[in-house]
């Protein structure tokens, strides 16, 4: 689901970081204690080689992904994915995953979303997919009515976008507008279908499934075609491999910048020294606290709040994610600034890393 994101706009200490958990226990919330076990997400994390991964070795350690980064990259995107599908099947066992991104251009003029959009072509055990994203120029999450006033051009655009994608990519779905919202389904219903990332006005992404391991391969590089002649920003995730054969796939157009991201189980009071093994660029961030904002806005309409904190370049700030503003537009940033006890600005993550 989409989020709605504000953070601090001047760089913490860890002490002062720790102490907005202690403002909101004062006002009945129940922040994780300093000494409480967390599950810490870092990201970003660029490294010279495999074994620097081993600078964890302190704490447990699950989901790790390592990302071949590249940067303006131009090249084939068929022969890319090809390769890194060859070395897969040379690899792939249960738990094996491996995607390669690329972004793709919507080509009807949009106002409410992005021109950019972007894909995914991975591979998992037994079977493959295409996943579709887009991306709006503003976040209005489900149950939100700050779109309403324009909802048919969102379906519309919408609809249009995901068309663009589907005729591309040959794929038999369908897309319709229901209770105003967009709805995409396979012709096939068997087929392993999901839509996700959703909005006020229905899904910004979907994801295809398929038995055979070669179906996408031709279809997702005529969709990276439609990026020419920009450069593009290309990222492989590989989840669950030997280090052997991490090896291999970092032989596949030598010059990716390596970097990992991965989920560590550690107490609150460690995040500084997890912080001092991933830098100085990796980013960190865990939840300080989950509540409903009828705690503190009795009056106003309730939402999910998560209060966390964020770590990067031995710096920290504090983030605000909720499922939806409850309050109007110009009062959220003040509200969490009083909450918080800093001033935040809006701030949303990007849609596509």
């Amino acid at each position: 689901m989409r989020e709605r994101r504000w953070e601090t706009t001047t760089p913490l200490n860890f002490g002062q970081a720790l102490a907005v958990g202690d403002r909101l226990a004062t006002l009945g919330l129940q922040p994780v204690s300093p000494s409480n076990d967390v599950i810490c997400y870092v990201e970003e994390w660029t490294v010279e080689s495999l074994d620097d991964f081993d600078q964890l070795d302190a704490w447990a350690t699950e989901d790790v992904t390592l990302v071949h980064v590249r940067e303006r990259w131009r090249g084939d995107f068929f022969l890319l994915s090809g390769a890194y599908h060859t070395v897969y099947q040379r690899h792939q066992d249960i738990g094996t995953y491996c995607s390669i991104s690329h972004p793709w251009r919507i080509r009807e003029v949009l106002r409410l979303h992005d021109q950019r959009a972007m894909f995914w072509i991975g591979f998992r055990h037994a079977h493959s997919f295409i996943r579709v994203r887009l991306q709006t120029q503003v976040i209005i999450t489900p149950g939100e009515t700050r779109g309403d006033a324009e909802r048919a051009r969102w379906l519309d655009e919408r609809r249009a976008a995901f068309l663009e994608a589907i005729t591309v990519l040959e794929l038999p779905i369908e897309t319709q507008v229901e209770k105003n919202m967009v709805v995409l389904r396979p012709a096939d219903p068997i087929v392993p279908f999901f839509c996700s990332w959703p909005d006020a006005f229905g899904p910004c992404q979907f994801e295809y499934n398929t038995p055979d391991a070669f179906e996408f391969l031709v279809p997702a590089s005529k969709l990276a075609e439609t990026f020419n002649p920009e450069p593009a920003g290309v990222r492989a995730y590989l989840t669950g491999f030997s280090e052997a054969a991490l090896a291999e796939f970092q032989e596949i157009e030598p010059g990716a910048r390596p970097a990992y991201r991965c989920s560590v189980h550690c107490p609150l009071d460690d995040l500084p020294e997890v912080q001092n093994a991933i830098g100085p660029h990796g980013l960190l961030y865990a939840t300080l606290c989950e509540f409903q904002t009828h705690a503190v806005l009795p009056d106003a309409e309730d939402a999910s709040a998560i209060i966390g904190i964020v770590g990067v370049n031995g710096q920290f700030k504090i983030e605000a994610r909720l499922n939806q503003a409850p309050l109007h537009e110009e009062a959220m940033a003040p509200w969490l600034g009083r909450l918080i006890g800093h001033p935040v600005v809006y701030a949303p993550l990007p849609a596509f890393v």
